[in-house]
């Protein structure tokens, strides 16, 4: 099988080729490009396709694959709302995907965001190097004791519900499927978790019932001094409404790994550059807002958990069983 990357970076090159030894019947050319109507093109006699997050997947895209004898899109994360899933089965396009890579590094990542926005890390680091030993503007609280609202009990949202238990916070949750794993936390309707967290961290899928499930409505209904951190997917938050919660003081800290607009910084340096959007500079401006770039999956256990499915994912479909669970 000839398998086309697009949108790799150095670690995922690194990544695959080690794993790669394990699977002689796979040949993979890497392209540091994103899939788009000017690089579908070269997908041309390639079996299958890997994408990443970022890659918009759309109807155009998948017919041109069809065309061009593409018979599998792999992608290299959970989320698929990124590829038109419908074009896919008409064009007979299996599309598969890497459902648990490792929940434990988003949730790692998302407890990180927690405390480091409620203890002010982001501040006091730029504070030290410039020799500013004062201690004012840097006033946290302890989590200990607090209710932690966590929104999605999948793989991820477990473990995030986990690590709060550990940190000696009450747990409450929030999912359409309650998960039986968590008999310490105590399942809630939406407005009650919104009325009573201390924290609250998003690890639902992006769904047409959960876009935007953070509104000023929503947030009109949060403690004051509430803790929000999204690992998930961006446009489960409006950011028109979270900013304007931001600037009415609804929130202590907001730690957003993933928000609207993304797109285009993701993974990607731009530091010499003039951020258009007015949406993004508008969060980067405030002080108790941290954003990092999609990096919740970083690690290295999950960079081997991520290259190892996939190519599964690869060899099953050639042997004609793909792994049911990770088809779409």
């Amino acid at each position: 099988m000839k398998i086309l990357f697009y949108d790799t970076k150095q670690y995922d090159r690194d990544s695959f080729e080690k794993t790669m030894v394990n699977f002689p019947e796979i040949t993979i050319d890497f392209l540091k490009t994103d899939i788009s109507h000017r690089t579908v093109d070269l997908a041309k006699g390639y079996d299958a396709v890997c994408v990443f997050v970022a890659s918009d997947v759309g109807s155009e895209i998948v017919k041109k694959l069809g065309e061009y004898g593409v018979r599998l899109i792999l992608l290299r994360c959970a989320g698929f709302n990124n590829v038109d899933l419908e074009e896919a089965a008409r064009q007979s396009i299996t599309v598969m995907r890497v459902p648990g890579y490792s929940p434990e590094a988003v949730a790692e990542h998302a407890l990180a965001l927690a405390f480091a926005v409620n203890r002010h890390i982001h501040k006091a680091y730029i504070k030290v190097r410039e020799n500013n030993f004062s201690l004012v503007g840097l006033t946290g609280f302890n989590f200990k004791g607090k209710t932690a609202g966590i929104i999605g009990t999948g793989k991820i949202g477990a473990e995030m519900a986990r690590f709060c238990q550990g940190i000696g916070m009450n747990v409450i949750a929030y999912d359409m499927y309650k998960n039986p794993d968590l008999d310490f936390a105590r399942y809630v309707e939406l407005d009650e978790l919104f009325r009573s967290s201390d924290l609250i961290s998003l690890h639902c899928p992006l769904t047409k019932d959960t876009y935007h499930i953070i509104d000023l409505e929503a947030i009109e209904k949060m403690k004051d001094n509430v803790i929000l951190v999204n690992t998930s997917r961006g446009a489960l938050i409006s950011s028109e409404d979270l900013i304007r919660g931001i600037r009415q003081h609804k929130f202590a800290g907001v730690g957003l790994d993933v928000y609207e607009e993304e797109d285009e910084n993701v993974f990607e340096n731009r530091e010499n550059e003039i951020l258009e959007t007015s949406i993004t500079a508008r969060l980067l401006s405030f002080p108790n807002v941290i954003i990092t770039s999609h990096q919740g999956f970083l690690t290295e256990e999950a960079l081997e958990s991520i290259s190892l499915t996939t190519l599964q994912n690869a060899t099953s479909f050639m042997s004609g069983s793909p792994i049911s669970e990770n088809v779409v």
